[in-house]
């Protein structure tokens, strides 16, 4: 094993580069996609790989479960420094254990009590011209609107999902406004956008590197949203307008792992790629441009941690087999 079981603790360094560069040379949807299948792959290795390292480390504490055998030399040997790399290991998982499932648990309280608060009131769904109506609008949502001063807009999945919108919201905005606004929401609902929020979230908590990538599978979901709305409007600068002044009016709203029409993301990045072109449908840039360099870097990355999660587990299999008595 060596020193190939702590390579998946740092390799997720190599998406860094691609992250912001990614937002910039893809379309937001495989923008989306991609950034959230790297972080999620780079944190199953690296979760992987301290378990390992605690299967050693254990291995070590007086009254263990394990067998004798397993803390015999030729056991320690096959990871460098197990004395110390095996018994912090121990904590680091726990700790990633612990913050997973506090971010599991608030997630799902907060979809949970916005669900049962929304029980009562009367869905909104398809009614009225603001609401969508024969605009692709998805008929399985609702639209509950909340007798609320405070600006605020979001999509609340679930079976249906819904959209929550407050009358403050609906009254900063006209009529092509807030159709562009119920689009957008519905793009979220439609995408699963809160299962990558949710997934790339639960691997910065596995691994502090891949952090900076919740910052931006946040803002390309976002601007995925965005661009499905324009498409349904069939106007951009509508869109565009309709986040500007969704953003000037509303306040930050506590989703977990949820998207809000206006506080989620650099809002003046995502009016100014409104006012510009569509975004290129490519699922991958070009190789000799900085955006595909990084790419490839983020995708050797994943790969080579991968190849060391396996090549790690293969060679403490193999000690382990030999050194337990039959």
């Amino acid at each position: 094993m060596g020193v190939f079981v702590f390579l998946p603790l740092v390799l997720p360094l190599t998406a860094l580069p691609i992250a912001r560069l990614a937002e910039h040379h893809l379309h937001p949807r495989n923008a989306a996609v991609l950034l959230t299948s790297v972080a999620v792959v780079l944190a199953a290795c690296s979760t992987f790989c301290l378990g390992l390292l605690v299967v050693v480390g254990t291995a070590q504490l007086p009254g263990n479960p394990l067998p004798d055998s397993w803390s015999d030399p030729e056991v320690r040997a096959a990871v460098p420094y197990d004395e110390i790399a095996g018994k912090a290991a121990i904590v680091a998982l726990g700790l990633v254990v612990v913050a997973c499932a506090l971010t599991v648990r608030r997630h799902l309280r907060f979809r949970f009590r916005a669900h049962r608060a929304l029980a009562g009131l009367r869905s909104d769904a398809g009614s009225g011209p603001d609401a969508g109506s024969g605009s692709g609008s998805d008929p399985r949502s609702e639209v509950a609107v909340l007798d609320d001063e405070q600006p605020y807009a979001y999509a609340l999945p679930g079976s249906p999902g819904r959209i929550v919108v407050s009358t403050g919201m609906l009254s900063c905005l006209d009529a092509a406004e807030r159709r562009a606004l119920l689009a957008h929401e519905r793009a979220h609902l439609a995408g699963r956008h809160h299962r990558l929020l949710l997934a790339v979230q639960l691997a910065g908590c596995a691994n502090p590197f891949l952090r900076p990538l919740r910052a931006a599978v946040t803002y390309s979901t976002e601007r995925w949203a965005d661009e499905e709305a324009a498409r349904v409007t069939g106007d951009r600068r509508i869109t565009a307008r309709a986040v500007g002044k969704a953003a000037l009016f509303s306040r930050r709203v506590a989703t977990p792992g949820l998207a809000a029409f206006a506080s989620a993301g650099p809002v003046p990045r995502r009016v100014a790629a409104l006012l510009g072109p569509v975004p290129p449908r490519r699922s991958w840039p070009p190789a000799l441009t900085r955006a595909g360099m990084a790419a490839c870097v983020a995708a050797a990355g994943t790969a080579a941690s991968t190849l060391s999660a396996l090549n790690s587990a293969l060679a403490l299999f193999v000690v382990l087999e030999a050194a337990t008595p039959l």
